[in-house]
């Protein structure tokens, strides 16, 4: 066994002390998502991930760093509000961290939101988008290290699984889909990133998930991406994109999100 399995292990076991076991699935809440909670269902005790080991806190506005269990009809999900990032000065594995915990504690299902920059005009601003694949540049695997052994070497075809993007297309029929570049950040990028990212054929950039869905389908797990475009990316509008922005774009659609994700839950 790895120390990032024996530490997932470990928070595993204190979440099961804490909040229960039986957990179905989990989700992961990105940049101002918090409105999303109240739609998937009904929290039944909540804690904060610091109390748990092997979770760094997380420093950035928008990221609650709590992780709770809630009933979303027959259903028991490990929800966590907000997500630590490689910028912050954490590693890969503790970036990844929270999913291997969640595979630990039982959920086969992961559903990684995040708040994206759109790259094709086309994409309304507070949309949904659902991933159907991504580039990782954030120059780190959760599975580099000397601890893994052979057992490093994930497939990745499928990564964002085709049986749950067409559950949430019978939840919400049209709803656009991409490819995340996912980038280490924390600065946005330059209209000349922007023009690079298009051309390799990303159609969403942001600063998180492609780790999670790495160490997720290393773990077995079923993985569902959904981005929520908060802006235009840069050099497509007049204005460069804000952090503000980001949360004002997350607030504003988090209740209609949330109705999206339990639509998905509801058919798991």
């Amino acid at each position: 066994m790895t120390n990032a399995q024996r530490s997932a292990g470990e928070a595993a076991a204190q979440l099961a002390d804490r909040l229960g076991g039986d957990f179905d699935a989990t989700v992961v809440l990105g940049t101002g998502w918090d409105d999303a909670v109240a739609q998937l269902g009904e929290v039944e005790a909540q804690i904060s991930t610091a109390e748990l080991p092997g979770f760094p806190a997380s420093r950035v506005e928008g990221h609650g760093g709590t992780v709770g269990a809630v009933a979303a009809g027959d259903r028991r999900l490990l929800v966590y509000r907000g997500r630590v990032h490689l910028y912050e000065g954490n590693t890969a594995a503790a970036v990844t961290h929270g999913v291997r915990t969640a595979a630990a504690a039982g959920c086969g299902v992961v559903v990684l939101t995040n708040a994206a920059g759109g790259l094709q005009p086309h994409y309304r601003v507070g949309g949904p988008v659902l991933i159907s694949d991504h580039i990782n540049l954030t120059g780190a695997s959760p599975v580099e290290g000397t601890e893994w052994g052979t057992d490093r070497f994930v497939n990745l075809v499928d990564s964002y699984s085709p049986r749950l993007r067409a559950l949430a297309a019978e939840v919400a029929p049209g709803i656009s889909d991409g490819v995340y570049a996912g980038l280490r950040g924390p600065h946005f990028e330059t209209p000349a990133e922007i023009a690079m990212l298009r051309t390799m054929g990303a159609d969403l950039v942001g600063m998180s998930t492609v780790l999670e869905a790495i160490a997720a389908r290393h773990c077995g797990m079923e993985v569902l991406g959904v981005s929520l475009v908060t802006n235009l990316a840069a050099g497509m509008t007049d204005e460069g994109p804000s952090h503000q922005e980001v949360l004002d774009a997350g607030a504003a659609s988090g209740v209609a999100v949330g109705r999206l994700l339990r639509g998905v839950i509801d058919r798991l």
